[in-house]
């Protein structure tokens, strides 16, 4: 029985393996036979795909170099006025309001007159009164000295008697002691008033002139009293646009009193902060170091300057001049020039732009002088790092530059291209060097 059931056992263990050994076979002889059924795939050639990219043939030029700036546009001339003497308002333009423009030589205000008035009269009598003075004493000037000739002869006369008298009384014994006296007291009498004559006639001189430099005093005085006058009305100095006003009708003012402020709007002008370094290397001066006797910079060159309201969006322009170096800052290494704008410049024939005027913040293009033999790309085809990729032999390849200057949206290289490099104009991130190029222009 034992015997029957373990032959059984290994007889189930060999059906077992003979089955495996048929899946296994059956397996592998299927997996053969599909793998001769596949056919093996195309092989791929690999071929290097080129880069399109535009490409400019550069050749060197001259280019003109244009200095941009930014600043505010002011009036040239602004005036504060204030009144030279103390008084009450009587009188004030209709339009002095801020924003009016006030024409040239019309009565912006006036203050009470009547006591400048009273103190011309005053100054003219006084005047007029040392004139009589200088005239009165004059003419007893010249009746003096005809009065002092008669003294003097009278004196001579009076010493005569007396000698005669002393000596008919001295050698002859005529006459009296007592007539020697009264002729000896005639003659000093006569000789006294003769004395006292001169010393006035001496002194005329002295009291005319005194007289004199009194009346100069008098006349100045008068013209301060005229002065005075003419300052109790107050007129416009120029074509004034009023800016500000603190003026009222009765107002009492006081001289040095700021009342009323006008600018001169015929000539404009914008002061333009640069940096030193451009206007070092490109500003025109018109240098002549042997007239020069101060150490400040020479005249500008009175270049045609751009200038342009930064809120203006149709980029309409207006023209000014270069005029002077204002100041050098050595906190911001900035140069700061001044540029002008005549009123007929500033304004415009189409009604529908506004005119330039004060306040306006702008940006202005002063030409400057002219790079030689460089070579004009655009910004985007030099990086930061100086270099632009050119294309030789249709690969790229990468060339350091010497950028003389960016300007606008133009980079001009001084040094590193030939005439007749083809640049890669078109905007590349960190290409591969050496890499195909597809070009065209």
């Amino acid at each position: 029985m034992k015997s029957h059931k373990s032959s059984r056992s290994v007889f189930n263990i060999v059906i077992r393996i003979v089955i495996c050994a048929a899946v296994l076979f059956i397996g592998v002889t299927g997996m053969h036979t599909l793998a001769k059924m596949k056919k093996p795939p195309t092989e791929a050639k690999y071929e290097e795909r080129p880069l399109r990219v535009e490409v400019l043939e550069v050749m060197p030029e001259d280019a003109p170099v244009s200095i941009t700036g930014y600043g505010q546009v002011n009036a040239r001339d602004v005036v504060s006025v204030a009144p030279e003497i103390s008084g009450k308002i009587v009188e004030i333009h209709p339009r002095l309001e801020v924003g009016e423009v006030i024409p040239k030589g019309e009565t912006l205000f006036k203050i009470d007159p009547l006591n400048y008035i009273a103190a011309d009269k005053q100054r003219r009598a006084t005047v007029q009164q040392w004139k009589n003075t200088i005239l009165r004493l004059k003419k007893q000037y010249a009746i003096d000295q005809k009065r002092l000739k008669s003294l003097t002869r009278n004196r001579e006369l009076a010493n005569a008697e007396f000698g005669r008298i002393r000596r008919l009384f001295e050698q002859d014994s005529v006459g009296t002691h007592s007539g020697v006296d009264a002729a000896e007291r005639s003659f000093n009498s006569a000789g006294d008033l003769a004395d006292q004559t001169a010393q006035t006639v001496t002194l005329y001189p002295i009291r005319i002139k005194e007289a004199k430099n009194s009346l100069t005093a008098a006349q100045a005085l008068l013209s301060v009293a005229k002065a005075n006058l003419r300052r109790c009305e107050f007129s416009a100095p120029f074509d004034g646009r009023v800016k500000e006003v603190a003026l009222e009708a009765g107002q009492y003012v006081t001289p040095g009193m700021s009342v009323v402020t006008l600018a001169d709007d015929s000539m404009l002008e914008i002061r333009v902060p640069l940096d030193s370094r451009d206007a070092r290397k490109w500003l025109r001066f018109n240098s002549d170091a042997a007239q020069r006797k101060t150490a400040w910079f020479s005249k500008l060159y009175p270049s045609v300057c751009k200038i342009r309201w930064t809120e203006d969006q149709e980029e309409h322009h207006w023209e000014g001049r270069l005029h002077r170096v204002v100041k050098f800052d050595q906190q911001t290494r900035s140069l700061t020039v001044a540029v002008r704008i005549k009123a007929e410049n500033a304004l415009s024939n189409d009604t529908k732009k506004l005119p330039l005027v004060e306040g306006m913040f702008c940006s202005v293009e002063i030409p400057g002088q002219t790079m030689k033999n460089v070579i004009r790309l655009p910004r985007w085809a030099v990086s930061f790092k100086n270099t632009v990729y050119v294309s030789v032999e249709n690969r790229l390849k990468t060339i350091p530059v010497k950028v003389a200057r960016t300007q606008g949206e133009e980079t001009y290289v001084a040094e590193g291209l030939k005439p007749g490099d083809m640049v890669i104009t078109t905007r590349l991130v960190d290409p591969l060097e050496n890499a195909l190029l597809e070009s065209g222009k």
